[in-house]
């Protein structure tokens, strides 16, 4: 599974980033977190409001920093 995190490294991106971290963790499941910074491949996501949360390349949430327990069902295909 990949998990990309879109955003500037901004505060709000780090802390999507960390909840994330912490779904996959509480999951016990393989995945690889990967930061995109680069603007054009995040507006190349269909992606204007940051922080986002992409997992296996399909944007989940934009604009808004989701909890551990939001980004779990995300995680295990039920959203």
């Amino acid at each position: 599974m990949k998990v990309q995190i879109l955003g500037s490294g901004c505060p709000k991106c780090r802390l999507l980033e960390q909840h994330a971290r912490e779904a996959i963790a509480e999951l016990g499941i393989a995945a690889d977190i990967e930061k995109v910074t680069d603007i054009d491949a995040i507006m190349g996501m269909g992606v204007m409001m940051t922080p986002a949360l992409a997992v296996d390349g399909q944007v989940k949430s934009m604009g808004r920093v989701l909890t551990k327990d939001q980004i779990v069902p995300y995680l295990q295909g039920k959203k």
